[in-house]
């Protein structure tokens, strides 16, 4: 059974934007809120090893705290020439959390001598579900593509910026809204756990 209501587990308003509106097109008749209608909640810590362990322990925390449903994800961006790093340090990369810019010019700095051939990349989203009953999943997405030494366009956050999806000749943040949710990771990932939610109601 669908639940009523399903709280988004994060602070992040970008993220949340664009989580609301992926589930929103999925037309569930589930009123999908944020953090920000429980002003009491706290950030999650991130302990986890992995995208998927994160991506629970929010989801976990969140519903615990507020008695609803919850989806929590976990996401960053794995560089190729830096042995798949940030990976699951992507928002706080340059020392300060969710410092975008901080951690953007990081990554160029430490690529910068990387010839184009070897800047491969790759964005990576864990999709966590949790729920009062008990009830649990995780579902994950990926997209492929490679990385250029200057930031273009101001649509998206974090790395998009510097991140051309292959088969692409724009960044990510120089697409429009849908052009990127049909291909990003957290596009690809929120799509599964919709069919996945569905299919357990």
């Amino acid at each position: 059974m669908l639940p009523k209501k399903i709280v988004i587990a994060s602070h992040n308003a970008k993220k949340i934007t664009e989580m609301r509106r992926i589930l929103e097109q999925a037309n569930l008749e589930v009123e999908i809120v944020g953090t920000d209608q429980f002003p009491e909640l706290t950030d999650v810590e991130e302990t986890g090893a992995t995208f998927a362990d994160n991506a629970m322990l929010k989801a976990r925390a969140v519903s615990e705290a507020t008695g609803f449903a919850a989806v929590g994800d976990d996401s960053g961006l794995c560089v190729d020439a830096l042995n798949g790093m940030p990976g699951i340090l992507s928002a706080r990369w340059a020392g300060t959390h969710g410092n975008d810019q901080a951690n953007l010019d990081l990554v160029l700095a430490q690529i910068s001598h990387v010839p184009d051939t070897r800047r491969g990349a790759s964005f990576v989203c864990a999709v966590a579900y949790a729920d009062p009953q008990g009830n649990e999943f995780i579902v994950e997405g990926s997209m492929s593509g490679t990385l250029i030494d200057h930031p273009r366009g101001t649509n998206g956050f974090g790395y998009d910026p510097i991140f051309v999806p292959t088969g692409h000749a724009i960044t990510s943040a120089e697409m429009d809204s849908d052009a990127k949710d049909a291909i990003s990771h957290r596009g690809k990932a929120l799509k599964k756990f919709v069919a996945q939610l569905v299919a357990g109601k």
